[in-house]
């Protein structure tokens, strides 16, 4: 055994040995937690091939530094080097875990308020077993420390450093070239981010993401006023003629928005295996009780900002960006967004969160979209029987809620932002009785409690605003923000929905959320129209009769007999009437078969220039050089959101959610 150690020894102390083993377990262990740890879905053996070289460049690329010196140093910053890389290799397995999608630059830069309120679901996606992740660098730590590999002293001379380096640009040249020849304009065009990593691996993707990011803010530099002339032909020619039927005819009626949080449509008449229902309440709407409209197919568009990019949508008729948030990102930019409008027409605007005003940078973004009040936790009873996970529970939140909307000034806008629904969707065993469900997958079994609750809590909303009397004179829409079931867990979802498996044509139909618009005094019902969430506001400022002809929106009104069917997404899919263009494969809609890819290439088209002009306006803040008649840009520095906006001791519904006093 002696003489075993003595010849490790002496292998491990040459040269170039520890750089070597180091580059090779890091190697592997990268390959290893691309097959098990991420979806890619690689398809044939040139997308292996790919995968597996592509950490070799990343790693002589970092790992490569610490040749540059000699000694103890070398090896402690090839341990040091070796750490920080499997660290952000881990924390985009624990983001994949939940958001199904890669950590990018702006993902990193958002503010430590967000970072501490996301603590709770980050532990729920931990596991002992995680260690292994870090098993590379236990090694060489080991190796080090128990002086099985002894320093070498002398530096490593120019040419084998110089090689070192030239192989990792060689290697990550041929890697584009057969990446860029299975997937041409893979840089170029917008991607799902799946498919860089694929190609191209985790660490080029993070070099890659930190470019476009500086890319896109000396794109707002650049920018000038002739920029958004083709885009201004673009929506005017686009848009979609209000259907006389509906047109104007919630005019000067007060507006509630509701986010649903993670509501999925296929929730919307689902009945356990006992034949109970999950949204009874939900349900009822969608037949037409209560004036309302029921919109089946539905689609949330958003990217990595999630219930932040989906707010973003529904009140600025723009897309989110496809590299970060938008509300973290540009929050500073000039918007012309449905509070903006609302104001200078009479209305009072406010927003309703039960969560701190900082998360996702609200207390700037709002300000730029135009509210000019936003009620966050410090105004709700935030005790720990009302919260959970990112916030207020959706039953109190809304109770407290009660007050402030009944002492607006009237008519006003306002929006309501639920949190109950949240991943990892546990309850608490005091408020529910719905039984979980037994798919074999504690969070999708957990989905239906939380979905449960929620529309618990919107029945007695809608019970309370009849009560106040706003209900006859207020449009209330309430929508999915996003997914809430990732493709994660596609095994109990194929349980769920009945299926096999799930293929990728059901994932693109499992983007459905529901869209529920209250119209006073207007038949509602089911309809079949396609649309996403950039549709929402030419839809309600058509209701409210305010012709949006002149502002830029990539959405049309879905109750136009002109509206577009086209809901294009940031991973590249498009989805119409028709069709379903997904991964680049084309789907008949009725069939779920392939057909012939030519069949969605005028899709395609439609859509990627969408997105091009939409983030042409964010990355050079365009809107600040456009002016429609008649619009006044808010005045940012006037609103503050500090100041006490406390209810009148005389209001109706001055109590807590206990029934107490405040």
């Amino acid at each position: 055994m002696r003489h075993l150690y003595a010849a490790s020894q002496r292998m491990l102390s040459k040269k170039y040995t520890l750089f070597s083993l180091t580059v090779i377990l890091f190697w592997l262990k990268t390959y290893f937690v691309y097959l098990t740890q991420f979806n890619l879905g690689v398809t044939d053996k040139m997308q292996h091939f790919l995968l597996f070289i592509n950490p070799i460049s990343s790693a002589l690329l970092f790992l490569g530094i610490a040749v540059i010196f000699k000694g103890r140093l070398q090896q402690w910053l090839l341990i040091i080097i070796s750490f920080l890389l499997s660290f952000w290799l881990y924390a985009n397995i624990v983001y994949y875990r939940f958001f199904n999608d890669f950590i990018t630059f702006s993902t990193m830069t958002q503010s430590t308020g967000n970072a501490g309120d996301l603590g709770g679901s980050v532990v729920s996606l931990m596991s002992g077993l995680d260690v292994f992740f870090f098993s590379d660098t236990l090694i060489i730590l080991l190796l080090v420390l128990f002086k099985v590999t002894r320093p070498f002293t002398a530096r490593w001379n120019i040419r084998a450093i110089f090689t070192v380096f030239v192989s990792a640009v060689m290697i990550f040249i041929v890697n584009l070239s057969l990446a860029e020849t299975d997937r041409p304009e893979l840089l170029s065009r917008t991607f799902d981010r799946n498919y860089i990593v694929k190609y191209l691996g985790a660490y080029n993707f993070a070099i890659y993401d930190a470019i476009q990011n500086a890319r896109s803010n000396a794109q707002r530099a650049m920018a000038d006023s002739s920029d958004i002339n083709d885009i201004q032909n673009f929506t005017k020619s686009n848009f979609a003629a209000p259907n006389p039927e509906y047109y104007a005819k919630a005019k000067g009626m007060n507006v509630i928005y509701i986010s649903l949080e993670s509501l999925q449509s296929f929730i919307i008449n689902y009945k356990m295996p006992d034949g109970t229902e999950v949204t009874p309440f939900l349900n009822k709407l969608a037949t037409g009780v209560d004036n309302t409209t029921y919109f089946k197919n539905f689609f949330h568009q958003t990217g990595s900002g999630k219930t932040s990019d989906a707010e973003f949508m529904m009140e600025n008729s723009l897309f989110p960006l496809s590299q970060g948030p938008v509300f973290q990102m540009k929050g500073f930019n000039a918007y012309q967004a449905a509070p903006a409008m609302m104001n200078q027409r009479g209305y009072e605007t406010a927003a309703f969160h039960g969560n701190v005003k900082s998360f996702w940078n609200r207390d700037q973004m709002y300000k730029s979209l135009g509210y000019e009040r936003f009620f966050d936790s410090k105004y709700y009873d935030m005790s720990a029987e009302n919260t959970k996970n990112y916030g207020m529970k959706d039953k109190p939140f809304l109770k407290e809620t009660m007050p402030y909307l009944t002492n607006l000034k009237q008519p006003f806008y306002s929006k309501l932002i639920l949190l109950s629904n949240h991943f990892p969707f546990g309850m608490d065993k005091e408020d529910t009785t719905f039984k979980p469900g037994d798919f074999g997958d504690s969070v999708v079994n957990n989905y239906f409690q939380s979905a449960n609750y929620m529309d618990q809590a919107i029945e007695q909303f809608f019970t309370d605003l009849k009560k106040s009397g706003l209900f006859d004179k207020t449009v209330i829409v309430m929508y999915g923000d996003h997914y809430g079931l990732s493709e994660n867990h596609n095994d109990a979802m194929a349980k769920v929905l009945g299926k096999d498996q799930i293929t990728p044509f059901d994932n693109a139909q499992l983007q459905r959320v529901p869209l529920f618009i209250h119209i006073p005094k207007v038949a509602g019902g089911t309809v079949s129209t396609y649309g996403g969430e950039v549709d929402v506001r030419p839809t309600l400022m058509s209701l409210l009769g305010i012709n949006t002809k002149n502002y830029i929106q990539f959405g049309t009104d879905l109750f136009s007999k002109q509206h577009h069917q086209i809901i294009p997404f940031r991973n590249g899919d498009v989805i119409t009437n028709k069709y379903s263009i997904v991964g680049g494969d084309v789907y008949d809609n009725s069939s779920g078969q392939k057909v012939e890819a030519s069949l969605g290439k005028p899709y395609e088209d439609v859509a990627k220039k969408m997105l091009d002009y939409s983030d042409k306006v964010i990355y050079g803040d365009l809107l600040r050089f456009y002016h429609p008649k008649g619009f006044v840009p808010p005045d940012v520095s006037k609103i503050n959101y500090n100041t006490d906006q406390k209810i009148p001791p005389d209001s109706n519904y001055g109590i807590s959610s206990n029934g107490t006093k405040k």
